[in-house]
């Protein structure tokens, strides 16, 4: 499996949440409309070559809600966009990533698209894509939870540089090392199993 291949689907949500920190008036309002163009480019391109995926389909619907809540509900709307809204969405995802991965695991529909169709029905295909969905479902909260944590504490900072410090740790420091360690487990887990499955047949 190639883990780039749904990193790239998560690409709208990680370009909403850096931009949404760095506008001004209207902050995730805009950047939500950034990502609604960049989900629905990839919606047409799911169409023209694969299919869409049922990520990109929540991702549409639910920037387009935060954007025109953003543009219509003024500044208090916006104020708490910023400040609650843009890490809750991190919280959202994952969360919709955990319901999902028991029965339709958000990864198999990336993974298809590098695999033969012969084993997509296999157990072994199913359980891999039920624990990867799962790692990366609990990683996207533990990134959005670390989101909502420097909002938190940076309300009771004691000084500036404090709040500097909370910010890089749980806005930079905590998402890089989460996606890498899941970029990593979702490069190596597939070939695993599928060896423990050739030796043991009975392990998969």
């Amino acid at each position: 499996m190639n883990p780039s291949s749904f990193v790239l689907g998560l690409l709208p949500w990680i370009v909403f949440t850096v931009v949404a920190d760095r506008l001004a008036a209207d902050a995730v309002a805009w950047s939500a409309v950034l990502a609604v163009a960049m989900t629905g480019a990839a919606l047409v391109r799911g169409v023209r070559q694969h299919g869409p995926t049922a990520l990109d389909a929540v991702s549409l619907v639910l920037f387009a809600g935060i954007a025109v809540a953003g543009f219509a509900g003024g500044a208090d709307v916006d104020d708490w966009l910023v400040t609650w809204g843009r890490p809750l969405v991190g919280v959202v995802l994952g969360l919709y990533v955990l319901a999902t991965a028991a029965f339709r695991p958000f990864t198999e529909e990336y993974a298809r698209l590098s695999t033969p169709r012969e084993v997509w029905g296999s157990p072994t295909f199913r359980s891999i894509n039920r624990v990867i969905s799962t790692a990366w479902g609990a990683g996207l909260v533990l990134i959005g939870a670390a989101g909502l944590l420097v909002t938190v504490l940076g309300e009771h900072a004691t000084s500036r540089d404090s709040a500097h410090l909370l910010e890089l740790a749980l806005n930079w420091v905590v998402p890089i090392a989460v996606v890498w360690a899941l970029v990593r487990f979702t490069g190596a887990f597939p070939d695993r199993v599928t060896s423990r499955a050739q030796q043991d047949p009975h392990a998969a």
